[in-house]
């Protein structure tokens, strides 16, 4: 049985009851993605075949989105990997009125649509899988390395649970060489979880009023 989370409005931004946080920046949660995910692991330049995304995270799906569009904008051949890891789940129609919120990404929103709610899927372009339950279980259970992480868990201060210093060293321990993660927190704890995962860690400017974000790399 799916465990779906439970949330609220405040007007067209999704509020997770749970954990008392937006899913994402009231001020705009696409640019924020944009700034935070796609530029802060250095994409599309690293696009490639196969190349994995990894996401803690996957609230309305905002980021597969964003990468999806930029996969698409930027030509990459071949398939782009997308892995998230989600302990509770929006419902599909809360998943599709919350991207009816950046109308343009309406194209491609209503081309997955039919998908969600699917714990695996494939398009021509795009290699989709959910893996549900508590990622301090899920992820150490994982086999798989990636090539770029999303940290997108709610805050730290709501959500301590996906920013430990065990998950953090899970997130490492599934880097390929060179692999990057990025998150909007600068959060010292955070910081210090990932350097303790063997990642070179900078505090780099963030989006909007968060005056600083988070990017990490694994070694080659």
């Amino acid at each position: 049985m799916t465990d779906h989370s439970s949330l609220d409005w405040r007007g067209e931004t999704p509020v997770s009851t749970r954990f008392d946080d937006p899913y994402f920046s009231l001020e705009n949660g696409l640019d924020e993605t944009r700034h935070v995910f796609l530029q802060g692991n250095d994409l599309p330049e690293r696009f490639c075949d196969g190349f994995h995304i990894a996401e803690l995270g996957f609230g309305t799906g905002l980021n597969l989105l964003a990468a999806l569009e930029l996969w698409r904008q930027a030509g990459a051949q071949g398939q782009l990997h997308f892995t998230t890891f989600e302990a509770f789940p929006l419902a599909p129609q809360e998943m599709i009125r919350a991207q009816a919120a950046f109308p343009e990404l309406a194209v491609l929103a209503s081309e997955l649509a039919p998908h969600w709610g699917a714990a695996q899927f494939q398009l021509p372009d795009l290699r989709f899988e959910m893996v549900q339950g508590d990622a301090r279980e899920t992820l150490p259970a994982w086999n798989g390395t990636v090539d770029a992480w999303f940290l997108d868990g709610f805050s730290p201060a709501k959500n301590p649970e996906l920013w430990s210093p065990a998950l953090m060293a899970e997130v490492g321990a599934h880097m390929k060489p060179g692999a990057t993660a990025a998150t909007y927190t600068a959060a010292g704890h955070v910081r210090r979880g990932l350097v303790a995962a063997g990642l070179d860690v900078a505090r780099i400017p963030g989006y909007g009023r968060k005056r600083h974000m988070t990017r990490a790399s694994k070694a080659l």
